[in-house]
C-alpha cells in the first residue's frame, strides 16, 4: 500500500486495494508490440566488400538484393522495406546500400549523396511534424538509426574517402565501422590494424557510435565491447555441420572460419550490440540527437528562436508575427527594388530605341542624297542616250540614201557580174563599199554635181 508523507495537517489514509500502476512497463510492452518496430540500416562500402552477405547473416535471412556492378556513373542509394517476425515481434526493416561508392575515378564527392539521403529522411519527418493534422503513429519513420560503414581490410589504414564519408556523418547518423572479410589478414596484423583504424578517427576528430554505459545493467558489457570496435566481421550463406549442429562457415583449402566463433571474427559481438542490446538506443539516440540538431538548425535558418533579443521567452506566435512582418518588409523591398529596377531598363530602352531611331534617320537621309545623285546620274546618262539615238538616226538615213543612189547608179556593172557568174562556177567574192557621210556634205555634194549638169 502507499502512504504520502505523514505530517501534522494530513491524515494518513488506508488504501482499501491494489493501486496497480506497476503494470505500466507491461502496458508499454503490450502496446509496442501490437504497433511494432521499426529500424533503419545505412550500408556503406565499397561495391563487393560484402554488404549484403554480412545484412543476411545478421538476420539469418535471404534478402532480395540485386548484384551491383564497378561502372556506376555515380553514387546512388537504394533502400528496401522488408517486414520481419520473431516470435510475437513484428519488425519492419529497412536496408539502404550504397552502390557505386568507391567505384569512380574521381571521388571528391561521393559522400554527397549519401548526406543528401539522411538529411532528405529528416526533411520528410519534420514536415509530418510541422503539419496541422499528424499522423506519427502510422507513420512510417525512414531516419536512419545506424550506419555500418565497412572499411576494407588492408592492415595499414583509412583511405581518404572513408575518413572524408564518416567525418560530414558523424553529426547525422550513428556510425559503427566494420572491418569486412576480416578472415583475410592474420590475428596479429588485425589488432594492429584495429589500433590504427581508432587511432587515425580520434586524430580526425571522427566521432563514431559508443555504446551506452548509463546503464548499469548493460554498462559492463557496453563498457567492454567499446573495446573491441572496429569489430572485426565474416559473413557467410554456407551452412556445414560442425560437431552436432549447422554452424555458418567460410571454407578454405586450409581450414574452415566460423562466423559464429568469437576466437575468429566479432560477428557474434556486432550482432548482440546492435540487435539485442542497443536497437532501442540507436533509435533514441538518432531523433534525440541527430534528428533534433538538424530540426534545430533547420528551424534556426527559418527565423524560429527561443529567446528574443533580451533574453526572453518567445512564443511561437511573436515569432510568427515577427516573421511574417519581416517576411513582408522583405517583399515590398524587393518589390521596389523591382519596379526601380523596371524604370530603369526602361530608360536604358528608351535611349537604346532614341539612339537607333536617330541612326536610322541619319541612314534614311544618307540613302535619299544617294538616291537622287544616281537619279540625276541616270538623267544625264539618258540624255546622252538620246542625243546618240537621233545621231544614230541620222547616220542611218545617210546610209540608206546612198545605198539606193549606188544601186541605182551601176545597173549594167550587175548585169555584167550576173553574165561572169553564169560562165564561171567557181566562187567569187563581191565587194560592195559605201561612203558613208555626213548628211549636210551628201547635200552639198548633190547640189553642186546638179548645177554642174544644169
Amino acid at each position: 500500500s502507499f502512504f504520502p508523507q505523514q505530517n501534522d495537517n494530513c491524515r494518513p489514509l488506508s488504501l482499501s486495494g491494489h493501486v496497480g500502476f506497476d503494470s505500466l512497463p507491461d502496458q508499454l510492452v503490450n502496446k509496442s508490440i501490437n504497433q511494432g518496430f521499426c529500424f533503419n540500416i545505412l550500408c556503406i562500402g565499397e561495391t563487393g566488400i560484402g554488404k549484403s552477405t554480412l545484412i543476411d547473416t545478421l538476420f539469418n535471412t535471404s534478402f532480395d538484393d540485386r548484384v551491383s556492378t564497378h561502372f556506376q556513373p555515380n553514387v546512388r542509394l537504394r533502400a528496401q522495406t522488408y517486414e520481419l517476425q520473431e516470435s510475437n515481434v513484428r519488425l519492419k526493416l529497412t536496408i539502404v546500400n550504397t552502390v557505386g561508392f568507391g567505384d569512380q575515378i574521381n571521388k571528391e564527392d561521393s559522400y554527397q549523396p549519401i548526406v543528401d539521403y539522411i538529411d532528405a529522411q529528416f526533411e520528410a519527418y519534420l514536415q509530418e511534424e510541422l503539419k496541422i493534422k499528424r499522423s506519427l503513429y502510422n507513420y512510417h519513420d525512414t531516419r536512419i538509426h545506424v550506419c555500418l560503414y565497412f572499411i576494407s581490410p588492408t592492415g595499414h589504414s583509412l583511405k581518404t574517402l572513408d575518413l572524408l564519408t564518416m567525418k560530414n556523418l558523424d553529426s547525422k547518423v550513428n556510425i559503427i565501422p566494420v572491418i569486412a572479410k576480416a578472415d583475410t589478414i592474420s590475428k596479429t596484423e588485425l589488432q594492429k590494424f584495429k589500433i590504427k583504424l581508432m587511432s587515425e578517427l580520434v586524430s580526425n576528430g571522427v566521432q563514431i557510435y559508443q555504446f551506452p554505459t548509463d546503464d548499469e545493467t548493460i554498462s559492463k558489457i557496453n563498457a567492454t565491447m567499446n573495446g573491441h570496435l572496429p569489430f572485426a566481421v565474416v559473413g557467410s550463406g554456407e551452412e556445414m555441420k560442425v560437431g552436432n549442429k549447422m554452424v555458418k562457415v567460410r571454407q578454405y583449402p586450409w581450414g574452415i572460419v566460423q562466423v559464429e566463433n568469437e576466437n575468429h571474427c566479432d560477428f557474434v559481438k556486432l550482432r548482440e550490440m546492435l540487435i539485442c542490446t542497443n536497437m532501442e538506443d540507436l533509435r533514441e539516440q538518432t531523433h534525440a540527437r541527430h534528428y533534433e540538431l538538424y530540426r534545430r538548425c533547420k528551424l534556426e535558418e527559418m527565423g524560429f528562436r527561443d529567446t528574443g533579443p533580451e533574453n526572453k521567452p518567445v512564443s511561437l506566435q511573436e515569432t510568427y508575427e515577427a516573421k511574417r512582418h519581416e517576411f513582408f518588409g522583405e517583399l515590398q523591398r524587393k518589390e521596389e527594388e523591382m519596379r526601380q529596377m523596371f524604370v530603369q531598363r526602361v530608360k536604358e530602352k528608351e535611349a537604346i530605341l532614341k539612339e537607333a531611331e536617330r541612326e536610322l534617320q541619319a541612314k534614311f537621309e544618307h540613302l535619299k542624297r544617294l538616291h537622287q545623285e544616281e537619279r540625276m546620274k541616270l538623267e544625264e546618262k539618258r540624255k546622252l542616250l538620246e542625243d546618240d539615238m537621233i545621231a544614230f538616226n541620222k547616220r542611218r538615213t545617210a546610209t540608206e540614201l546612198l545605198q539606193a543612189q549606188a544601186f541605182a547608179s551601176t545597173p549594167s556593172v550587175s548585169l555584167k557580174k550576173d553574165k561572169d557568174r553564169k560562165k564561171d562556177p567557181g566562187f567569187r567574192l563581191e565587194l560592195l563599199c559605201f561612203d558613208v557621210r555626213d548628211h549636210e556634205f551628201v547635200n552639198m555634194q548633190e547640189q553642186s554635181e546638179r548645177e554642174k549638169l544644169e
